[in-house]
């Protein structure tokens, strides 16, 4: 795997040249000038949330067999020089419920854990691509925390896209696997590596108690659109606790509202520099939490961007963000893809990608 640093997300601006209070004033405009998502926020509004929708690539496959597909495994792991196309092919057209089956049936026939004998004919990016879809949604999570968190540094915008990308059910479950798969607190973990307000922040996500009805309550937005633009626009230091009760105990409907509420109050104080106040980690955070709740299958599309940008790819971002999205929203995220970028996530994968890493990240996207 490529060595990376997670990039830092930004949206129409650049962040490394534009205070992080401007981008909350240029951002909530661009809210204000066009809404892509009013007719969802409006729907919440009058108490008819839409049904919701499957937006994965991946689906359980019809015919499926787990014993079969055990004994296919078998015989394309110990084949003469491993037959990759096989193991593609299986694992990619099963969803995770039915990859969970056919690992069980495989150690019990074997007696041997298939992720052992994977690891043991594969290499590189493909390797890791194949362990990331024997894991469940929860391991996953809970392995990209704890890499994220071990050794050398921090990788602090993985912590920032799982935790506030997941609902409170998968944290509170990601926490509970965390501490069984590594005998160690995620809360620990998070407060000893990072520090200061990005800490308070990472731990108010932690809490895992924000609102997940789909009702609006527009008096709310209002005063919470007020509590905002005081806590950013007072004058003194930013009020962060007041960006964090509000950005991560609301819904994202009602976050929606409220951006949008934000943005009328704002317009009237565009000549305000308040880009002093508030910088680095605890900046990239809120403006995450933001993006995530304004449009969630964005904000994945572009860490896919940035991670085939430029010179190198982040394949821990690219896999992480493909196989963890195969099965909730891929197609949506794809279709993000194409309308920020111009180019549809397969070609840009063609271009940065090759081999059967390619291949296997191809047929997680499903058919063009």
């Amino acid at each position: 795997m490529d060595t990376c640093i997670e990039p830092t997300t930004t949206v129409q601006c650049d962040l490394n040249s534009l205070p992080s209070m401007t981008f909350f004033k240029k951002f909530f405009l661009n809210i204000h000038d066009s809404d892509p998502d009013e007719d969802d926020v409006d729907s919440c509004c009058k108490g008819k949330p839409k049904k919701p929708k499957f937006y994965g690539t991946i689906s359980p496959y019809p015919d499926f067999s787990s014993l079969s597909d055990a004994s296919d495994l078998q015989k394309a792991i110990e084949a003469k020089g491993v037959d990759e196309d096989v193991i593609i092919s299986l694992l990619v057209k099963r969803n995770n419920a039915q990859r969970q089956r056919i690992k069980a049936v495989y150690e019990g026939i074997t007696e041997k854990a298939l992720a052992d004998d994977l690891k043991s004919v594969l290499r590189s990016d493909l390797e890791d691509v194949v362990l990331a879809l024997l894991m469940t949604p929860t391991q996953f999570d809970a392995h990209c925390l704890r890499k994220a968190t071990k050794g050398l540094g921090t990788h602090e915008s993985v912590l920032v896209e799982i935790l506030a990308s997941r609902s409170n059910y998968e944290i509170h479950d990601i926490k509970r696997v965390f501490q069984k798969e590594y005998q160690e607190e995620l809360e620990d973990i998070i407060k000893g590596d990072t520090s200061g307000n990005f800490t308070l922040a990472l731990q108010a996500l932690l809490k895992a108690n924000k609102d997940e009805d789909s009702k609006v309550d527009l008096d709310l937005a209002k005063i919470d659109a007020k509590a905002l633009f005081a806590a950013g626009e007072n004058g003194k230091a930013i009020d962060i606790n007041a960006f964090l009760d509000i950005l991560t105990s609301r819904s994202g409907p009602q976050l929606k509202k409220t951006f949008q509420k934000y943005a009328s109050l704002s317009e009237n104080t565009l000549s305000k520099d308040l880009g002093n106040e508030l910088k680095g980690d605890v900046a990239d955070c809120l403006i995450d939490i933001v993006k995530c709740a304004w449009n969630k299958p964005g904000f994945f599309a572009e860490k896919l961007h940035l991670a085939m940008k430029g010179y190198g790819t982040c394949d821990e971002t690219l896999i992480r963000v493909i196989v963890s999205r195969s099965e909730v929203d891929l197609k949506k995220v794809m279709d993000e893809y194409k309308t920020m970028f111009g180019r549809t996530l397969q070609e840009d994968i063609l271009a940065d990608t090759k081999g059967h890493y390619e291949t296997i990240l191809l047929e997680l996207c499903g058919p063009v």
